[in-house]
């Protein structure tokens, strides 16, 4: 069975996703100090707070992309959560009216989410949004009032033994969106030019086919793409599936030449929140460990966070260094320390550049079938 410790040092009131629920359930801090010497630190843009939303795809995937633009250009950028949200949910409730119900309505996403938005939709600088409704005063995002409003309006879209969905509805979920979240811009002007969200994102200098999803799991052959069965992944964008020791040395491969990552993974049980992510003394990871997880629920995916950098503690054991999107809580002000085993048992995805991989997984991801 397993358990795992995350060791903090206060917990916060909100939080988001699935992970808030557990994190307010989840054990009682420990004493537990440990300190850390940098092996690998690569910039990133500030530390956010997602507060009373299950946004933590959105906030840390638009870090990730942040990140992305200082590496190439240098250039520092604060993108708009509440634009991807905007167009997101809208997405969201187009494939669930299109799937005839038979799909997931909720707060949660995944990278590919904001990859697509940004694609599709483009993006704009956190200002060139003004934030109405509950957002109003605050900067913090609150759904509590909202989601639930917007789900009961998805839902009311597909009327039992109807013929079709109800006419105009998308007219009724923008209104709701727009009136807690905004509206997106058409135009705006950042540093005195005017832009459109797409020709900002163009601006930004990032290619948008360089990213990359890969997983590890044996319900699905090794070398192959599969869509992780997982509700917040409805979009149905494919990760490429690799042993896990593979994928590990790719992270810290990429890492090590310089690029961040964006990780999906699980933080239930007895996740507290001081900063500090280990598994219990006897635990050891394994792919056998990881597949049981995951086939009785024990593992789920609930949260999305940066690894940045690397460490090692007073001990030499590896860790690495993670932003997360809950405001500068813990010990570490907003970052947290993910030891290196951890990280091998409890990720779901790893979502990169990828120009980070090796040429060998590079070369073979590109004569695969399916991307």
């Amino acid at each position: 069975m397993r358990k795992y410790i995350l060791v903090t040092l206060s917990l916060m009131c909100c939080l988001g996703g699935s992970a808030q629920e557990n994190l307010q359930k989840g054990a009682k801090a420990s004493e537990v100090k440990k300190t850390f010497t940098t092996v690998k630190e690569m910039p990133i843009t500030s530390v956010k707070n997602q507060n009373r939303s299950g946004t933590c795809w959105d906030f840390a995937t638009l870090g990730y992309f942040e990140s992305e633009i200082l590496r190439k250009t240098g250039k520092t950028y604060d993108l708009c959560e509440m634009f991807v949200v905007n167009k997101d949910y809208m997405d969201c409730a187009t494939h669930y009216v299109r799937m005839h119900g038979y799909s997931q309505i909720s707060e949660g996403g995944s990278c590919d989410d904001v990859l697509e938005v940004i694609r599709q939709h483009g993006i704009c600088p956190e200002e060139a949004m003004p934030a109405p409704g509950s957002l109003t005063g605050d900067s913090l995002a609150n759904f509590k009032v909202f989601f639930p409003e917007l789900e009961r309006q998805v839902r009311s879209i597909i009327v039992k033994d109807a013929k079709a969905p109800l006419p105009h509805w998308q007219d009724s979920v923008q209104t709701i969106i727009e009136r807690y979240v905004g509206r997106c811009p058409e135009s705006f002007v950042y540093e005195g030019k005017t832009y459109t969200p797409k020709s900002f994102a163009e601006s930004l200098g990032l290619d948008l086919n360089d990213y990359v999803s890969l997983t590890s799991y044996t319900h699905h052959p090794f070398s192959h793409w599969f869509i992780i069965e997982a509700p917040y992944k409805w979009r149905l964008k494919p990760s490429y599936n690799i042993p896990i020791e593979k994928l590990m040395e790719t992270l810290d491969k990429a890492l090590d030449a310089g690029y961040t990552v964006a990780w999906g993974g699980d933080v239930t049980g007895d996740f507290t929140r001081t900063g500090l992510a280990m598994l219990p003394d006897g635990v050891q990871p394994s792919q056998e460990l990881r597949q049981e997880q995951w086939n009785d629920w024990r593992f789920t995916y609930d949260h999305v966070m940066l690894i940045y950098g690397k460490a090692v503690d007073e001990t030499g054991k590896p860790y690495y260094m993670v932003k997360n999107s809950w405001g500068k809580s813990g010990q570490y002000k907003g970052i947290w320390y993910m030891s290196r085993d951890y990280m091998a048992l409890n990720t779901t995805y790893l979502f990169l550049n990828r120009h980070a991989l090796s040429e060998d997984l590079r070369e073979a991801i590109k004569a695969s079938d399916f991307q």
